[in-house]
């Protein structure tokens, strides 16, 4: 379940992107929208509020699919540090001798 929702977390993030690079800007850099006539099948008007709902859109999605991943990750039961993971074997040394071996 988790491995579903975060491909899909991925997939909505790369089209996040994709949709946020495809509006115009201030300074117009990389919409799409040139210089034309807005007399065609979509406008520049109509571009700029389809890209705007669909970056509301896939950033509600976005945020669902993080609290999602956050909850279920809560949920697994293992209570495990990384930093736990790598702790040290237990030696049966002698007190006085070292632990770590020294050369020859």
């Amino acid at each position: 379940m988790t491995t579903i929702i975060l491909v899909i977390h991925l997939l909505i993030a790369i089209a996040l992107v994709v949709v946020v690079l495809l509006q115009r800007s201030e300074g117009g850099g990389l919409g799409i929208g040139g210089g034309g006539s807005g007399s065609g099948l979509v406008s520049v008007r109509g571009t700029a509020n389809l890209l705007t709902r669909a970056t509301a859109i896939l950033a509600a999605c976005f945020m669902l699919t993080s609290l999602t991943l956050a909850i279920l990750a809560s949920h697994t039961g293992e209570s495990t540090s990384v930093l736990d993971a790598n702790k040290p074997a237990s030696t049966n040394t002698a007190p006085g001798q070292p632990s770590v071996p020294l050369s020859k």
